[in-house]
């Protein structure tokens, strides 16, 4: 059993519905040029630091937060060092989408939303066996979906085997990411994205050099 701290199961419920908000973020990004995203995402991603570091050092930021969000937060996030998971995605929205090409930035991402939502669920509802502060069940339920994500971008893109297996391998890769980033002390909302965009990214220029096809890198 996990050994972390926990929200009650509706509020991670409610949590993981707004969280799925964010899932408009890799979507809107396939129509618009990485220039508009960023033009949007740094000035959320600014606002949303100013906002969770003031609600850690001004009393009256404090009280107006958590009178809307303080129960979905989870214990860590009102440590005054930490920042909030939500803050977390905005940051990594904004290096998702300046790093990597368009293609991995979007898969990156959507496999953050849909497998950490189903992650967390499938891990609170149904996890018995532990994995670093998760579960194997949690971290499974993580890998299938990120299994479909991939399949379901890779589908409708008709893109090369190389895209499927660097997918495959990032979905393994972010599955445990998110299972240790209480141990590497990283909020998962930053290590899966990064994980799973530096995976695919990696393996795709070494499939453009051996001449193997793979998606647009540029």
């Amino acid at each position: 059993m996990m050994t972390q701290p926990q929200i009650p199961f509706s509020q991670e419920l409610l949590r993981k519905g707004i969280h799925l908000i964010s899932f408009s973020i890799p979507v809107i990004y396939i129509f618009i040029s990485k220039e508009t995203a960023l033009f949007i995402l740094i000035p959320l991603a600014l606002i949303a630091i100013i906002i969770d570091v003031l609600s850690k050092r001004d009393n009256h930021v404090r009280k107006y937060l958590y009178m809307f969000f303080g129960k979905l937060l989870r214990p860590h996030e009102q440590r005054k060092d930490v920042l909030n998971g939500a803050t977390w995605v905005l940051i990594s929205a904004v290096l998702t989408v300046f790093i990597f090409p368009k293609i991995i930035a979007v898969t990156s991402f959507a496999i953050l939303i849909v497998s950490d939502i189903c992650s967390a669920i499938f891990g609170r509802k149904y996890g018995r066996h532990q994995l670093f502060d998760k579960s194997w069940e949690g971290t499974t339920a993580f890998m299938v979906s990120a299994f479909i994500v991939v399949l379901a971008f890779g589908t409708a893109l008709v893109a090369p085997r190389t895209y499927f297996y660097s997918g495959f391998l990032a979905a393994i890769i972010g599955a445990f990411a998110e299972a240790a980033s209480n141990k590497i002390k990283m909020d998962d909302n930053f290590a899966v994205p990064l994980s799973v965009g530096f995976t695919m990214w990696a393996f795709g220029l070494i499939a453009v050099h051996l001449n193997y096809p793979f998606l647009n890198l540029l």
